[in-house]
């Protein structure tokens, strides 16, 4: 019996497949079956020529083996079998692909999976096994073959005895090193584990005998152990199925068998695509926000098959970020797979597939607000910040996709509202869309800068996440109406007789050049207000940064320090108003203690820090005395 030479480059290349091209072991598994898989749907579409064959689908499965004795895994197949020439050719020719030429040669043709492409899944088996043995026999043919190696030295193939048509391949398992366990891959739950990994949807049983405990027949509280032949796999993926034999509890179930999460989800949306790119896909919004989902730790990402066997567990770049909440899976036979099956090449195929995705969650979301608006509220309290982070992020590209998607706590509706609804419930004469900031809504609705725009009747937003004001100031506005903070210097609502006249400008301009002397460097400004009704104080903001987007910069890790431009504005109908003009004519001392103890009442307000305490309380004591 000779040893032939792998018709291949060099050693170098087979090492390099065993050892480089798959980051995981137990993917060769997965190739083995695939390739399994493979020749029985070959037999299959030698059926629809060949009137002489038939296909009954029962007769044909894989068989996987682990003995652990003997230290093999063995995977059998009734699949179309090999002849020595096919064995030389498929085996010995490192990455030739004996399905893509089968498929040539049948001029099968697109609607027809085969799995492989490559011709390389074989060689996988070396990354777990010393020796791996073929034996094989082909459709139409009497004489068996059993092809061996023992790596990249060559291999020998010599006649041999099988009663039954089709493929063995024996795995000599390696023996456990300091790093490594191979024993792992002659455990029945962990090769059950893999096969529901990443074969579950292969068309065909896999099968094993499976160890279970049963009852004893005539004795109470004793068992026995026993061996049955189980089919490991589904088959039948519930993707493939139509819609109309689907019920909800069939997509809850399938959401737990998958473990995309432990509640139930908010919807399910079970896509069909046949057009360009073919592809089907199930996605689910979940109902509960996982604990790890705004840490470095939480991966986004949809489960990927082709013809259904598993390519990568979280693919990412079918989510963009801004939906990375989704859970679920796409299964296509178009896409473009580099040679290990475990990444993909990034091509046109998975920038439609994601384009359309991104499509359909977005639809189903708007369709669940306008249907179901319960569950949507029940939704936007787990991930509406997730959709805020997509309005701000890479500098606004996304705010025409997530505008519409955006709810927010409404001043006279009292209940979460969209941007389209504020917009149709504006008064005529209302200019902007105003909004408010602070911790909760019950601060908000307190704080002095909402007087004039509530008395005018207007509707306020109420905005009480770090991320609502940087997202809005994204948007800039909405259906050509712009966003306007309720603390901002000009409310663009003060008529002529609400602004203050240049006889009170120039009446107080003393008063407040003096008390703006005083707050140097913490206020840019003393001025009139006429947005104050009941307050006698509150701090506005001039420019883009508001008061609130401060206190957020504040507490980043990397504080840049930036600061508001900050304004403090006096009600002039407040009875402490003529307390600060008697004070500039007879009590200079006392001038400087009132502007103090109210531009720390406004700071307050605003929900910052006091500079002093110690001061500010001594400062209440001396009122007091």
């Amino acid at each position: 019996m000779e040893t032939k030479q792998f018709q291949a480059e060099s050693k170098r290349l087979l090492e390099m497949m065993i050892n480089s091209i798959y980051s995981q072991r137990e993917v060769f598994l997965r190739e083995l079956i695939s390739n399994s898989s493979d020749a029985i749907d070959k037999i299959y579409y030698k059926a629809l020529t060949d009137d002489s064959l038939t296909f009954e689908k029962d007769s044909y499965y894989i068989k996987v083996v682990p003995d652990k004795d003997n230290r093999t895994l063995t995977i059998r197949d009734t699949g179309i079998g090999m002849t020595k020439e096919e064995l030389e050719n498929n085996l010995g020719v490192i990455a030739k692909s004996g399905s893509l030429a089968f498929k040539k040669e049948n001029e099968i043709k697109d609607g027809h999976d085969i799995i492989g492409q490559f011709g390389v899944g074989f060689y996988a088996a070396f990354m777990t096994a010393d020796v791996v043995t073929v034996i094989s026999r082909a459709l139409g043919s009497d004489q068996a073959y059993k092809w061996e190696s023992h790596g990249a030295d060559g291999y020998t193939i010599e006649p041999y005895e099988k009663d039954t048509i089709g493929t063995e391949i024996i795995l000599k398992i390696k023996a456990n090193t300091e790093d490594e366990s191979y024993d792992e891959y002659l455990e029945e739950y962990r090769l059950k584990s893999i096969i529901k990994k990443y074969s579950d949807f292969i068309r065909y049983p896999i099968k094993m005998d499976v160890t279970i405990r049963k009852p004893k027949e005539d004795a109470e509280n004793e068992f026995e152990e026993i061996t049955e032949e189980q089919t490991i796999n589904s088959m039948v993926p519930i993707w493939r199925k139509n819609k109309s034999e689907l019920t909800d509890e069939d997509y809850e179930k399938f959401y737990k068998e998958k473990h995309y999460g432990f509640d139930k989800p908010v919807k399910h949306i079970h896509i069909n695509v046949d057009g360009t790119i073919r592809y089907n896909a199930i996605l689910y919004i979940p109902e509960n926000i996982p604990f790890d989902y705004y840490s470095k730790e939480y991966e986004k990402g949809l489960e990927l098959y082709s013809n259904g066997v598993l390519i990568m567990n979280k693919c990412g770049d079918l989510l963009p970020d801004y939906f990375s909440f989704v859970k679920g899976m796409v299964d296509s036979e178009d896409l473009s797979l580099n040679i290990s099956r475990e990444m993909l090449q990034h091509d046109r195929q998975l920038k439609l597939i994601a384009k359309n995705i991104s499509k359909k969650i977005k639809n189903e979301l708007q369709q669940l607000m306008k249907n179901e608006r319960e569950k949507y509220e029940q939704f936007y309290k787990s991930f509406g910040r997730q959709l805020k982070y997509g309005v701000y992020s890479d500098f606004g590209t996304h705010k025409e996709t997530l505008q519409d998607l955006l709810l927010f706590f409404s001043s006279t509706e009292k209940t979460l509202t969209s941007l389209d609804e504020y917009v149709s419930r504006m008064k005529d004469d209302q200019k902007y869309i105003y909004y408010a900031s602070g911790e909760s809504y019950e601060r908000i609705e307190k704080l002095p800068q909402t007087e004039l725009v509530a008395d005018k009747g207007y509707e306020i937003l109420y905005f009480t996440e770090d991320i609502d004001e940087f997202a809005i100031k994204m948007l800039m506005s909405y259906k050509e109406k712009e966003f306007k903070s309720v603390s901002s210097g000009d409310l663009g609502i003060e008529n002529e007789e609400e602004k203050p006249s240049e006889a009170e400008e120039k009446e107080n301009k003393e008063l407040f050049s003096t008390m703006k002397e005083i707050l140097s460097g913490k206020v840019t400004d003393v001025r009139i207000s006429k947005r104050l009704k009941s307050h006698p104080v509150c701090l506005t903001a001039d420019g883009e940064v508001t008061i609130e987007m401060e206190k957020v910069l504040s507490s980043m890790p990397d504080n840049q320090n930036v600061k508001a431009n900050k304004v403090l504005e006096i009600n002039p109908n407040h009875e402490v108003f003529q307390a600060l003009k008697n004070s500039l004519e007879n009590d200079k001392e006392k001038l400087d203690l009132y502007t103090n103890l109210l531009y720390n009442q406004a700071l307050l307000i605003e929900g910052l820090p006091i500079s002093d305490p110690v001061e500010f309380t001594n400062d209440i004591c001396k009122v007091m005395v």
